[in-house]
Parts: C-alpha cells; sequence; structure tokens
C-alpha cells in the first residue's frame, strides 16, 4: 500500500514530494516499531529512495508528465512501475544473499515468482489513487487512505492466521520441533538442493535410549517432559548452525545437516551426545546409562541416492547398528567391516551370552561389542588366516564374560576400588576361562580370555607371563582393550581423546605393549579417524 501512495506521488508531485512523504513515513515508522534495529530502518529508508528515484528518472524519460492523470502516460506508468518493482526485487535479492548466503540468482528468481503479482496490484492501486485525486481532489486521498488502511489490517489478519495455522501444521506441539510431514517435505528439497549444487548433505536419525522404561518408571506426563526437555536440547544445539531437527516419531528424532559430511556429521552428533550424558534430568539414574543418552545413525546423501526412502531406510539399518552395540553410541552406515558368513552363527551365539551384561552392566557389554569391532578392522590389518581370525574376533567378543562373576556393586562403583575389590576383579579372567570352558566348541578361546591382561614386561595378571610367552593375538587383545578403556565415555566423567590414548599407547609400547603390535594398531587408527601421523612416531 505504501508502494502506492509513493507512486501516485511521483506520477502527481515529483519525486521530491514522495521522498519527504517518504521521510515522514519512515519517522513515523520508527517511533512505532522501535523494536527494529536501527540498520534495518536505515536498509527500508535506503531501498525505498533508490526505488523511488529510479521510478521517477524512468517515468519522465519515457514522457510521463508531473500532473493529474492522462491516459497518453500509460506506456510511461508501467515504464516507472517496472523499473520501481526490479530495483527492489534486486536490492532485497542482494539483502537476503548477504544474510542467508545461497546463490542470488535463485533468490531474487524465486522473489520474481512471488512478488509478480503484489506488484501488478501496486501499479493498479497507484494508478487508481491519481485517479481518484483527479477526480475528487483531496476527498479522493482520504478514500483511497481509508480503503488501504482497510485492506491493509485484513490482509495482515489474514497472514497472521496463515502463518498460525502453517506453524501449527509444521511444529510438532510436544518438543517445538519440526513435524515428521513437514520432515519429508523438507528432505526431498534438501536432496534436490545437495544434488544440483553438488554439496554435502548428511541425515541423522536418533533415538531417545531405554524411554519405555523411563515411562513405564514415572508415567506418561514425565515421560512427555523428557521428550519436550530432549527436543529443546536439539533445537538450541541445532539452529545456530540452522540444521533442520524435527521429531519423526516417539522418541524418534531425525536432523537433516547440510554441508556435513558423514565424517563431521558423525562428529557433531558425538559431541551432542557426550553433552545431552552430563545434562542432569529429574529419574534418569533408572535407565541403564544413568543418564539421558541416545542411539543415532548417520549417512551422506550421494547423487545416486534416488529416492529419500531409500536415505531413510539406510540411516534407519545405522541407528539399528548403535542400538544392537549397546546404545548411546553412533554409527555411520556402511562403515562395519564385513564379518565373514561362516562366523556369523559364532558370533551370533556368543552375543547371546554377552547380553546378560545388558541387565548387570552395560559398559562391559558396549566394551566388548567395540573390542570385536576393532578386532574385525585388525585382523585385516594383520593379514590373519582363516584360524587366526576367527580366535581374534571371537576371543574379542567374548574376553569380558568372567566379569559376569564380579558382584554388582564393585562392578558398577563410579569410586575407586579397595585393594580388596580390586583382587576381586582381577578373577575376571580365571572365571571367564571356567564359562569358555564349560563348552568344547569355545575352548580355544581360553587364551585369549585368560591372558588379555598379561603384559609386554611381565607384570600383569593372572600368571606375569612375558614377551612371546603370551600369544600374539592375545598381546594383540592386549593393546585394544586398554585403547577403548581409556576412550570409552561415561557420563559426568573425562576420558581420553583417541589422540591421547594413542600417545599412551606409544609410551607404554615395550613394557606393557608388544611395540609391533602397538605400530599397525597406532597406524590402523590414524587412518581411521584422520589423525596426523605424530613426530617420531
Amino acid at each position: 500500500m505504501d508502494s502506492s501512495i509513493f507512486l501516485a506521488a511521483v506520477f502527481i508531485f515529483g519525486a521530491g514530494f514522495s521522498l519527504f512523504v517518504l521521510l515522514i513515513s519512515s519517522i513515523i515508522s520508527i517511533l512505532y516499531n522501535r523494536s527494529m534495529r536501527w540498520w534495518k530502518h536505515l536498509f527500508n529508508f535506503s531501498n525505498y529512495t533508490i526505488m523511488i528515484t529510479g521510478a521517477s528518472a524512468a517515468y519522465h524519460l519515457f514522457g510521463g508528465n508531473t500532473g493529474l492523470f492522462d491516459s497518453k502516460n500509460l506506456y510511461a506508468y508501467m515504464i516507472a512501475l517496472a523499473v520501481y518493482f526490479l530495483t527492489n526485487v534486486f536490492l532485497v535479492g542482494f539483502y537476503y544473499f548477504l544474510l542467508y548466503k545461497g546463490v542470488l540468482y535463485e533468490i531474487i528468481k524465486a522473489i520474481l515468482k512471488d512478488a509478480m503479482f503484489a506488484y501488478l496490484s501496486t501499479l493498479l492501486l497507484s494508478i487508481a489513487l491519481v485517479i481518484l485525486i483527479n477526480n475528487a481532489n483531496t476527498f479522493g486521498l482520504f478514500l483511497f487512505l481509508a480503503i488501504a488502511m482497510l485492506l491493509s489490517h485484513a490482509f495482515r489478519q489474514l497472514f497472521k492466521m496463515y502463518h498460525e495455522m502453517s506453524a501449527k501444521a509444521n511444529t510438532d506441539q510436544r518438543t517445538g520441533l519440526y513435524s515428521h510431514s513437514y520432515f519429508e517435505e523438507k528432505l526431498d528439497e534438501y536432496m534436490k538442493q545437495a544434488r544440483e549444487k553438488d554439496s554435502d548433505l548428511s541425515l541423522v536419525m536418533i533415538d531417545l535410549d531405554d524411554f519405555k522404561k523411563y515411562n513405564d518408571a514415572y508415567g506418561h506426563p514425565q515421560g512427555d517432559r523428557l521428550l519436550a526437555f530432549f527436543g529443546q536440547f536439539i533445537k538450541e544445539e541445532c539452529e545456530p548452525l540452522q540444521l533442520f531437527a524435527a521429531r519423526y516419531g516417539g522418541e524418534e528424532f531425525s536432523i537433516i545437516m547440510p554441508g556435513f559430511a558423514s565424517d563431521s556429521a558423525k562428529d557433531f552428533i558425538d559431541k551432542l551426545r557426550k553433552k545431552i550424558n552430563d545434562t542432569p534430568f529429574e529419574g534418569v539414574e533408572v535407565l541403564p546409562h544413568g543418564c539421558v543418552s541416545f542411539s543415532a545413525g548417520v549417512m551422506a546423501f550421494h547423487k545416486d541416492t534416488y529416492d529419500k526412502s531409500q536415505l531413510i531406510d539406510c540411516v534407519d539399518r545405522a541407528l539399528y547398528k548403535a542400538k544392537s552395540k549397546g546404545k548411546n553410541t553412533v554409527c555411520i552406515y556402511g562403515e562395519e567391516s564385513e564379518i565373514p558368513q561362516r562366523l556369523e552363527h559364532d558370533i551370533n551365539e556368543i552375543e547371546q551370552h554377552i547380553k546378560i551384561f545388558l541387565s548387570k552392566d552395560v559398559y562391559t557389554f558396549k566394551h566388548s561389542k567395540r573390542v570385536f569391532s576393532y578386532a574385525v578392522d585388525m585382523a585385516d590389518v594383520l593379514e590373519l588366516n582363516e584360524a587366526d581370525r576367527r580366535l581374534l574376533v571371537l576371543g574379542a567378543l567374548i574376553h569380558d564374560i568372567g566379569k559376569l562373576e564380579i558382584p554388582r556393586d564393585i562392578l558398577n562403583k563410579k569410586t575407586k576400588l579397595t585393594n580388596e575389590e580390586w583382587e576381586i576383579v582381577k578373577k575376571h579372567v580365571q572365571w571367564g576361562k571356567e564359562i569358555v570352558m564349560v563348552t568344547d566348541k569355545y575352548k580355544d578361546l581360553v587364551p585369549l580370555v585368560e591372558l588379555h591382561h598379561e603384559r609386554y614386561d611381565g607384570k600383569g595378571y593372572p600368571y606375569g607371563l612375558k614377551n612371546i610367552e603370551i600369544p600374539r593375538l592375545a598381546r594383540m587383545l592386549c593393546i585394544i582393550d586398554s585403547f577403548d578403556a581409556m576412550t570409552t565415555e561415561r557420563p559426568y566423567q573425562k576420558t581420553k581423546s583417541f589422540v591421547e590414548a594413542l600417545q599412551e599407547l606409544r609410551a607404554c609400547s615395550g613394557t606393557q605393549f608388544d611395540p609391533e603390535l602397538v605400530g599397525y594398531f597406532v597406524r590402523y587408527i590414524e587412518l581411521k579417524r584422520g589423525i596426523d601421523h605424530a613426530p617420531g612416531a
């Protein structure tokens, strides 16, 4: 509506009077809308000044005469409006380009598409105002302003209603995140943009661990408060990076991460996971991890991903993998080493045994799964034959089975163990040997179960073996076991980073660990995690 008045003033009184009207209007706007930042007022004033000046110049250049309405000036009216319109589109487009980046051409094209009808209306209204003033003088201006104010108020109410309804449809009321349906819609858009621009894009699916157990313990109202708390947490972490976070359904959440490759997405989600682990919330001590935790799957978008359902399905599989590893972890789709089919039956059988830890000590279960994953990779690094590969992989999975015999209060103790308690813990290798010996099928795993705490310098337990007296695969397992113990995250506790843990392995090479095998393992971790090789290592 204000553009109609500015243009009408240009046509009847000239640019000078129109700019005077703009100045008065801007002063009123500043006094009325004090919450708006000063630079936005300045931008609007500058924008309108350029538009009015350009439209006036075009009007006179194409034969328009200042004064009352003349049908002979119709062509000049249209040219003036076109200049006014295109100037505004370019200036606003450039503003959004600076503010939100993106491609200037795409931004301007979108504004042109959406604003064409509005500016056509502006042309008609500005000419209508000129005619009203021509025929009714001051009363015509008063009549136009009255109609303009009523229409403006009606449109404002309609826009407000539309935005409120749109916000409700696109927002999950429980968590404040975007809704599932809006997520599906936006994922298509993000995939299209990533394909066209050849840019990185990752999708993350998150599942709040053991939510049903929390719900059963405290009831649905408290469960809803946990969902709201977690949703707000994700929103606050994602919004500064312009990541799209939505509630996928139930206790599942999704995050669309433009500009993130799979590794950088995993690093971000891992930091998010650790932060929520360390954030207190009422009643979470009943959960296995003793804190709010989640499992997550990550997958990077590829150009050959033809459909969003394909991407979501792959991320779901990565999420399932994270949950199967004991939860509170993040997995990238396809990053796990392939397991030979002939080993899968034995692995599944042993996993059933160690799942007992889920009810007694979830950390030992997760530790066993991580050590197993490292062992699968190291079997390739060491180029083990089929028999040795089986021993290392299965031995890694079952190496701590003896901890089932350790009393729960000792196993889960957060403070330092007494000497007596430590002696009990050390017996787990012998108890593990007895458990494994019950089944003839797995007797060959005994050396790895019994000897993975022996040290290269002979100061380990249970027998104080040293150097090559310790089987090579048990020496390898000792390195893997120690590395994972150093880097294992627990809520409210500081752990070593991968770089710090590698430094510890190098420092203990030749004393606690086999130096040759340390070299293999360090190079493997550096390559897998993209860590720069340490000088002199």
